[in-house]
C-alpha cells in the first residue's frame, strides 16, 4: 500500500489558461508528489459547456493525483473568482472524494505572490497567457495592476504575443500576398497552427472563446520566441512584451514607492529579450528580479496549514 495514503496530505492547485499544476505535500510541508494537466479558469463556470469542461479537467486531475495520495484539504488558486466559487469548490470536493469545507480557494496570483515575498516585501509581475502585477501589503490586502483579460490588455502576456505575431503576419499578406514564405516567424507558426491560408487561422483564432482556445493561441508565443534570434520581428515582439511588463511595474512603485520587483511566470522563460527590455524600460534603481514561481507548491502548504487549524 502507498503510504501516502495512510498519512494527511495538503493538495495544493495552480490553476491557469495553459495549464494546471498540483502538488501533494505531507505534514512537514514536503512535496511528494506534483505533476499538470490542461488549462482551467473559474470564468468557465458561467457556461454549462465551461462547467462541464472544468469537471473533465477535474476528473483528469482526480486521476493523477488519487494514486499518489489522498488530500485531507485542498486549496486551490485560480483565475478568475468572484462569483461561482462556492459551487466550484462542490465540484473540487466531488472530484477527489472531499468534503466541500475540506476545500479552499482564492486567487492565483496571491498564492503566487506568497511563494516570492513576504507581504510588503516586493511587487509580482507575472506573465503566463495572461499577465498581472501584485503587492500584498503589510496587513494582508491584496493590490493589482492589470489583469483585465485578453480583450481589454493582458499585454506582455502570452495570449498578446500570440496575437501581435498573427497581427503582423496577416498585415503584411495584406500588402505582399505570400510573404509569410519569407518569414520565419509566418513560417513557424503556420506550423504550429495547421496551414498558412486564412480560414484557417480564424479557426484558430476565433473558434473557440474558452480558456483552454486561450490557453492554446498563447502556446503560439514559443514559435515567437523560437525564431527571435533570426526574425527582427519576432525579436521585437518579445521587447515590446518586456516593456509591457514594465509598465505593471512602474504602476506598482508609483502607486506603493520603492520595492524589488519579481518577474515571474512562463513568459519569463520564452526568451531573454523579455527581461532584458524589461529592465530597460525601468528605472536602473529598481531592483528586478527573474524567478520561477511554485505556486502550486505554496499552495499545498497553505493546505497543510489549514489541516493544521483544524486539528
Amino acid at each position: 500500500m502507498n503510504a501516502n495514503m495512510q498519512t494527511p496530505l495538503g493538495l495544493g492547485i495552480d490553476a491557469g489558461g495553459t495549464r494546471t499544476r498540483w502538488a501533494l505535500a505531507n505534514e512537514s510541508g514536503e512535496v511528494v508528489a506534483e505533476g499538470s494537466v490542461g488549462g482551467l479558469s473559474a470564468l468557465q463556470m458561467s457556461s454549462e459547456a465551461g462547467r462541464q469542461r472544468i469537471r473533465e479537467s477535474l476528473m483528469e486531475l482526480a486521476r493523477e493525483v488519487l494514486p499518489a495520495g489522498r488530500p485531507t484539504r485542498v486549496h486551490a488558486g485560480m483565475t478568475g473568482i468572484s462569483e461561482g466559487g462556492d459551487a466550484l469548490r462542490v465540484l473540487i470536493a466531488e472530484s477527489l472524494g472531499l468534503m466541500v469545507d475540506e476545500v479552499t480557494l482564492g486567487s492565483d496570483i496571491e498564492i503566487a505572490y506568497l511563494d516570492l515575498f513576504k507581504p510588503g516585501e516586493g511587487y509580482v509581475v507575472y506573465a503566463g497567457t495572461g499577465c498581472i502585477a501584485a503587492f500584498i501589503d503589510e496587513r494582508g490586502q491584496l493590490h493589482r495592476a492589470g489583469g483585465r483579460g485578453a480583450i481589454l490588455d493582458d499585454a506582455g502576456g502570452g495570449f498578446w504575443i500570440a496575437c501581435q505575431a498573427l497581427r503582423h503576419i496577416w498585415r503584411a499578406e495584406d500588402e505582399r500576398p505570400g510573404s509569410w514564405e519569407q518569414s520565419p516567424m509566418a513560417v513557424e507558426v503556420f506550423k504550429r497552427i495547421g496551414g498558412s491560408d486564412w480560414p484557417r487561422s480564424r479557426e484558430f483564432i476565433y473558434g473557440s472563446n474558452s480558456a483552454e482556445a486561450r490557453g492554446e493561441i498563447g502556446k503560439l508565443a514559443l514559435a515567437v520566441a523560437e525564431v527571435a534570434d533570426i526574425d527582427p520581428a519576432a525579436s521585437e515582439i518579445l521587447s515590446e512584451a518586456g516593456a509591457e511588463l514594465a509598465r505593471l511595474a512602474r504602476a506598482m512603485l508609483s502607486r506603493f514607492g520603492p520595492r524589488p520587483v519579481a518577474l515571474s511566470g512562463r513568459v519569463l522563460e520564452l526568451h531573454p529579450l523579455i527581461e532584458k527590455s524589461m529592465r530597460l524600460a525601468l528605472p536602473m534603481s529598481v531592483q528586478l528580479q527573474a524567478r520561477t514561481s511554485e505556486a502550486h507548491v505554496a499552495a499545498a502548504r497553505q493546505a497543510v496549514r489549514k489541516m493544521r487549524i483544524v486539528k
